[in-house]
């Protein structure tokens, strides 16, 4: 199936062009599944069940309650994540529709996923990591701009877009501060197949965030956002209160430099994503902790404004 067959075809599976980025810790399945009734892609890091077998049953799990609709796996393909050979076998034995792989690219992987069924996206924060993607064969490329949360690009949206859209006509997925039915009728416009939203699911009933958190996230504007490299050895943005309450200077955050990725276990410091909290520049549009169906719901009927303004059909089903 080429590019645009694939779009459509995903695109018509889902109330609005939505697929949920997988949030490292937050992310659940049942975040996933509420996320896939609500009508666009959920998603869920397999790191984030503690366990491989944890895994495999939250994936079963999933499985019972979305039907056919398409859900979202994302592996870690770094070498220094550990758990990557044993989530795989949960993820070809589940055939898993869609796997999202960071953090590395591995052709030998893609075609072992592809040959199982499942579609390939890779995220990507340069034009040059988009291009040596696609010539892995991945079925889609998601564009990380700057000011998305959790591992961000530094690039804008606007440049990144068009920089791979003027080569890649394959399926195209934009990322970064992406927050409302405006901003997803935006990404369109500048040449996605679909937006990728993750930070206002961090205040979602069903996301494994504290309390605290989801009140940083709906208190939160992108002045609250912080990039750092000091916990992976990526830049990350993270909430700059959190970054306070665990003693740390905001401004003055240790850079790394040298000893590469380290992602297993979140990171070798092991305050990374779980005491300091991640989240991206668009937390502004959060208004409300609540179920992510009812988020998901007023992101519809956004959308639908935002294209009857321009003059388009309202696209809700």
């Amino acid at each position: 199936m080429n590019g645009r067959d694939l779009a459509a075809s995903l695109k018509a599976k889902l109330r609005v062009p939505v697929m949920a980025g997988p949030m490292f810790i937050a992310s659940t399945a049942d975040l996933v599944i509420a996320q896939c009734k609500g009508g666009i892609i959920g998603s869920m890091p397999a790191l984030n069940p503690r366990t491989t077998a944890d895994l495999d049953a939250d994936v079963a799990r999933i499985k019972a309650n979305v039907g056919d609709a398409p859900f979202a796996i994302n592996l870690v393909a770094h070498k220094s994540n550990s758990r990557l050979d044993a989530d795989l076998e949960v993820v070809l034995r589940h055939k898993v529709p869609i796997v999202v792989l960071a953090l590395a690219a591995n052709p030998d992987l893609v075609c072992t996923l592809q040959a199982n069924g499942s579609l390939v996206f890779q995220d990507v924060i340069k034009d040059r990591h988009a291009r040596k993607c696609a010539e892995m064969g991945v079925d889609g490329i998601i564009a990380v701009g700057a000011g998305a949360g959790g591992h961000t690009g530094d690039t804008s949206p606007f440049a990144l877009m068009q920089e791979i859209r003027e080569w890649w006509d394959g399926l195209l997925l934009l990322s970064g501060c992406i927050a409302n039915g405006r901003s997803v009728l935006a990404a369109e416009v500048l040449g996605a197949d679909l937006a990728y939203i993750g930070s206002p699911f961090l205040a979602s009933t069903e996301a494994n965030t504290q309390d605290g958190f989801k009140r940083m996230v709906v208190e939160g504007a992108s002045k609250d956002i912080v990039t750092s490299n000091g916990f992976t050895g990526v830049n990350a943005n993270f909430l700059r209160p959190s970054l306070i309450e665990n003693g740390l200077d905001p401004d003055n955050l240790v850079k790394r430099s040298g000893g590469g990725i380290n992602i297993d276990g979140g990171g070798d410091n092991a305050k990374a994503w779980k005491e300091i909290w991640s989240a991206g520049q668009g937390i502004g549009a959060v208004k409300r902790a609540e179920p992510a169906g009812d988020y998901i719901d007023r992101l519809v009927a956004d959308y639908d404004a935002a294209r009857m303004a321009i003059g388009l059909e309202a696209r809700s089903r």
